[in-house]
């Protein structure tokens, strides 16, 4: 899981300006200031590309906070 946040860390900061330093398996939208629809779509891209995956719809719709990211990641780098 350590890889995965330091990758994601990465994503959020390349995302982000404000906020994203610090973020956490408990980070949500409200901790980050940009983090709204718009932030939402830069972010998904920006993992895709870090993590050379790609997201459906649905799995968009359910990356809701750092946790559900997390979740979803696991799945596809372990090809589920």
């Amino acid at each position: 899981m350590e890889d995965i946040m330091v990758r994601l860390q990465r994503a959020f900061d390349v995302s982000f300006e404000d906020g994203a330093s610090s973020v956490t398996i408990d980070t949500t939208p409200d901790d980050i200031p940009d983090w709204d629809s718009l932030g939402h779509v830069t972010l998904a891209s920006n993992i895709e590309q870090e993590f050379h995956v790609s997201f459906d719809v649905d799995e968009l719709m359910e990356m809701e906070n750092v946790r559900q990211i997390v979740r979803i990641l696991k799945a596809k780098l372990s090809g589920n």
